[in-house]
């Protein structure tokens, strides 16, 4: 089974170049696919004959008509974003046969970037926290993470180059950390969520996985429409915000890296001696524990505050399915939409003015600087869980970029990851930085063991 390339960046010159064509790298795909796929369950959807017509199309196309570094890339989409004529099924037997009459606006743009769509990636019911299918392709008795849970696996098996996920609370940075592959959660509202199941629309992130942060950058770039005076457009379309299309090279200096203490590094004991060193190299030299930044105490009540605005707005949009069909709501989810019903618009309102007040404090803090976190309290833990979220949701709460990078593997060969926080509406910036800080990890992809 060949090796190369599993990267966007290492396929889109072959493919320019016409060394390698969309159908050969599609076919390189479906072999990881048959191989990978019986064990690590990563696609509730696979169209096998309508990517290999796009593929054989996209063929043809790269001497007359080459769209770009997404021509011929085949790209997985979590299964709560619409793919037209293919079932939205978001982790529910009722919605399984569900069929998408439009592409969601991501979707859309992507194709017209040149990229083939392969199938739906899995999520966990309704992207919250009660476990998939999925395994973990490194340990299959380990989890994934969710809510994005088959576009890590997949990503990371080799079966897609990228793929598509969302992230409310840590769906996109968790199960990409376990999983060893990069993500982009994107500031909130540069990337449309038209065509994508809400969980909580003040919180809904769609994001990006790759195995590398040049590929990230391709995606994001295409995802967020940026259009040709260079300014990004909210989901609408309709207001412009002053900022440059992002970044594809790495930063020329070394970034102002804030590594955080305090409630970033609570319960991280399985992690801790690796991001330590991880620490170390960023910064060139060791921090002591005692000399990393602590949030100031407004931030203590960040977990609370998050949970109360995504119960809320689950249950303003899932209550009539809930109480039509109870059976196709799992534990988790459940429990979260009835905690829902039970708050009032006095607590949703003192929420948004505690994120509010948050926002500005962040803003303030991260002024030409990026925090620097463990992506995951921990190692993949069992197949149980979908693993602890509360190094990932402020960020989502606040609305704030992130990014994971792979910083290495455990003693027993399990994935390990850092965080990497920009500031809101600067995520081009925090793409420099990440570049350069992949570059100065030196963390190369590789393929996980090929199940027995």
């Amino acid at each position: 089974m060949p090796d190369e390339p599993f990267t966007i960046t290492a396929a889109a010159p072959l493919i320019r170049s016409g060394e390698l064509t969309p159908s050969e790298l599609l076919e390189q795909c479906l072999r990881r696919v048959d191989v990978y796929e019986p064990h690590v369950k990563a696609w509730v959807y696979l169209d096998r004959e309508r990517a290999r017509r796009d593929a054989a199309k996209l063929t043809d196309e790269v001497k007359t008509n080459y769209r770009g570094p997404l021509h011929g890339i085949p790209i997985g989409v979590k299964d709560i974003i619409d793919v037209f004529d293919m079932p939205t099924g978001c982790g529910s037997k009722l919605w399984a046969n569900s069929y998408a009459r439009r592409d969601a606006t991501v979707v859309d743009r992507l194709r017209q970037a040149g990229a083939i769509i392969l199938g739906k990636t899995v999520t966990t019911p309704y992207a919250f926290t009660d476990p998939p299918v999925t395994r973990n392709p490194w340990n299959l008795g380990r989890t994934p993470g969710g809510s994005s849970s088959g576009s890590a696996a997949a990503v990371a098996c080799g079966m897609c180059l990228g793929a598509l996920g969302t992230q409310t609370g840590g769906s996109l940075i968790r199960p990409a950390s376990y999983c060893g592959v990069c993500s982009l959660k994107p500031t909130w509202g540069l990337v449309s969520v038209n065509g994508v199941l809400p969980l909580a629309q003040s919180l809904d992130h769609v994001g990006v996985m790759a195995n590398c942060v040049r590929d990230l950058a391709l995606v994001f770039q295409t995802i967020t429409g940026v259009a040709a005076d260079g300014k990004f457009y909210l989901g609408s379309g309709s207001m412009p915000v002053d900022c440059v299309a992002p970044a594809t090279d790495i930063a020329d200096d070394q970034p102002d890296f804030t590594p955080l203490g305090g409630l970033f590094l609570e319960g991280t004991q399985d992690v801790m001696a690796a991001y330590d060193r991880t620490v170390a190299t960023l910064i060139g030299g060791e921090l002591r524990h005692e000399a990393r930044y602590r949030m100031p105490s407004e931030f203590a009540d960040i977990h609370r505050h998050h949970r109360t605005i995504m119960a809320i707005e689950a249950a303003t949009y899932h209550r009539e399915r809930l109480d039509s069909r109870p059976d196709e709501y799992p534990t988790n989810i459940g429990q979260l939409i009835r905690d829902g019903w039970q708050y009032t618009a006095a607590d949703y309102r003192r929420a948004e003015l505690y994120r509010d007040s948050l926002q500005e404090i962040t803003r303030r803090l991260l002024a030409g600087s990026f925090f620097l976190t463990p992506a995951t309290t921990d190692l993949p833990p069992g197949l149980e869980s979908t693993g602890d979220p509360r190094f990932n949701s402020p960020w989502s709460f606040l609305h704030t970029p992130t990014i994971s990078l792979p910083s290495g593997f455990s003693p027993d060969g399990l994935p390990m990851a850092i965080q990497l926080v920009g500031a809101f509406m600067l995520d081009e910036d925090l793409i420099g930085a990440a570049a350069w800080a992949e570059r100065c990890l030196n963390i190369r992809h590789r393929l996980p063991p090929v199940p027995a």
